[in-house]
């Protein structure tokens, strides 16, 4: 079973994350940035910013493997890498 734990680094604009998942008997840490303009226009409003990260993190590992993620990096970027992220996240949430 796969752990993901966000905690909430910095509240200011841009928000940031740090972000733990837990697979077996390893673990990676990632540090997630998100501008509340971003926040607002993948979440709507309707989930917290913890929620998204935490979302967003299942839908990169159900395409790859925690060590294939990024170690830094800005939200949005996810939609460079899978074209459908933004529309599959709204549905998500």
């Amino acid at each position: 079973m796969t752990e993901i734990d966000v905690q909430t680094i910095k509240a200011a604009d841009p928000l940031v994350f740090r972000v733990t998942v837990r697979e077996g008997t390893g673990e990676t840490q990632h540090r997630v940035t998100l501008a509340r303009a971003d926040y607002e226009r993948l979440s709507g409003g309707e989930a917290s910013p913890e929620a998204l990260v935490s979302e967003s993190f299942r839908f990169l590992l159900e395409r790859e493997p925690k060590e294939a993620i990024l170690l830094s990096f800005d939200l949005p970027v996810i939609g460079r890498y899978f074209p459908d992220y933004e529309r599959s996240i709204r549905q998500r949430l």
